[in-house]
């Protein structure tokens, strides 16, 4: 007999690590990919290279900054609340030209076009959307770009940070980033099918010495050339052996991906795409192509900062019941209607990780709204925060097994795609695309319970 669907996908996705029995599910597994349209296709494959110059392009922006060529403001924007030790070692010279290795935006399908709302470099959802997508193709499902293109690429991209060193890496996972472990254990023992001697390691298993790093696993220690660091840099207090990594890392024994560079993981950095103070910096930097597809791309978004601005100054491209604005404030009596916005912590915060730091204006009460834009001022020389203009995305059917008896279900929801890029040779290959469809009611589309999550194939008709 043969069994239903439902059952072999829950089998799998258990043998991956990713379902647990005895729990309850973690998402509602969909019946097929998310199909897109020939028109997305085409806008995903040339979106990588985009984001790849406008990551490169935010790294000259920063040290131009330093240096006095461009206005200072932008690095003391990406500078507050860094320990001093950390913005000293991220600026040396040898690492001066390190970019991200992974790019995953998450875009937003409008009835307008697409929303890019997120920029991670180090994002989540790699193992899940590999384990995903060898999932359907298994079952005779096509899926795009293709089954195994995450783990292929991510693993050229690896490849290609070690040149000709021995391919030991240990993928290091901290306790921040503990719901995450699964899946890069998954990651791991894929690696190691390509010829990587690979271990997923708590940071408490590294071990120093002055010939290099090691990884303790069952009893024996084992030197790595490479780290893949799954955390973020605001968690870096917390993680054992921490500073004996950049140490290393320093002296050349280890190659770490990402690189130290906290101006790479600050929400800020779409706001500065629109920036009329900063026009020139980018025509100069990207290509006409890469700016209109980011400025059209990315929704408008500013740094709540709350420095006073001169009599004759408005905040560039606000508009509050059709006039300019030149105070925040302004905006606190905003009826809900008036607030499409979205209020999201910039970086360097444990709320700035996932959906925790993100607030929906139009979904809160008037003095919810009121304290949260107030709060996001008041802490700005701690940790700044963006408003952002919130884009709704389009309705979508998808269908999913009913978790108990397996039946076909349709939702109408609203999705968000993840695509992973991975940086091979200067460009950014596609390797996968998650999409996440969430009831239609659910403001912030996420990993939720309700949320049916896939990887996608094409719509051949067009």
């Amino acid at each position: 007999m043969t069994p239903h669907p439902y059952e072999t996908f829950r089998k799998h996705l258990q043998n991956d690590g990713l379902f647990v029995d005895g729990k309850e599910d973690y998402w509602r597994i969909g019946c097929r990919p998310f199909v897109l349209s020939s028109q997305q296709v085409k806008f995903l494959e040339d979106l990588g290279q985009h984001l790849l110059a406008f990551y490169a392009s935010i790294n000259r922006l920063y040290i131009d900054s330093l240096k006095g060529i461009q206005p200072q403001w932008v690095h003391k924007y990406f500078d507050i609340g860094k320990p001093d030790d950390l913005l000293e070692f991220a600026r040396m010279n040898r690492f001066k030209n390190h970019l991200p290795g992974v790019i995953r935006p998450d875009l937003i399908p409008t009835d307008s076009g697409m929303a890019l709302t997120e920029l991670d470099s180090v994002p989540g959802g790699m193992g899940l959307t590999g384990s995903l997508s060898r999932m359907y193709a298994r079952q005779g499902m096509p899926v795009w770009p293709s089954s195994d293109g995450l783990i292929k690429n991510f693993s050229r991209m690896l490849k290609g940070m070690l040149k000709n060193q021995a391919l030991t890496m240990a993928i290091v996972v901290s306790d921040e980033a503990d719901a995450y472990r699964a899946e890069m254990q998954w990651m791991t023992t894929q690696l190691a099918q390509d010829g990587w001697e690979v271990y997923c390691s708590h940071p408490r298993d590294i071990r120093f010495t002055e010939e290099g790093l090691f990884v303790e696993q069952r009893g024996k220690e084992h030197p790595i050339s490479l780290i893949y660091r799954f955390f973020e840099l605001f968690d870096l207090k917390n993680i054992p052996k921490g500073e004996l990594i950049l140490y290393s890392a320093k002296k050349g024994r280890v190659v770490v991906t990402p690189p130290y560079k906290p101006w790479m993981e600050e929400k800020l950095a779409l706001a500065l795409i629109h920036h009329p103070m900063l026009e020139s910096f980018w025509e100069k930097a990207l290509s006409s192509d890469t700016l209109g597809c980011l400025q059209a791309t990315i929704p408008q978004t500013w740094v709540l900062d709350p420095q006073p601005l001169p009599p004759t100054a408005v905040i560039p491209g606000l508009r509050h019941r059709n006039h300019a604005v030149s105070n925040w404030d302004w905006l606190s009596d905003a009826s809900q209607k008036e607030r499409q916005y979205v209020i999201k912590v910039s970086g360097f915060s444990e709320l700035a990780w996932g959906s925790r730091g993100v607030s929906i204006g139009h979904d809160m009460s008037q003095q919810e709204w009121k304290n949260t834009l107030s709060q996001s001022l008041d802490s700005f020389q701690a940790t700044p925060s963006i408003l952002q203009t919130f884009h709704k995305g389009k309705l979508v059917v998808v269908e999913y097994y009913e978790g108990v008896t397996g039946s076909e279900v349709s939702m109408e929801g609203r999705v968000r795609l993840s695509p992973y890029y991975f940086v091979v040779d200067g460009q950014a290959e596609l390797g996968g695309v998650l999409a996440t469809i969430c009831p239609k009611d659910k403001k912030i589309i996420h990993g939720m319970r309700d949320s049916v999550m896939t990887p996608c194939a094409v719509n051949c008709a067009g």
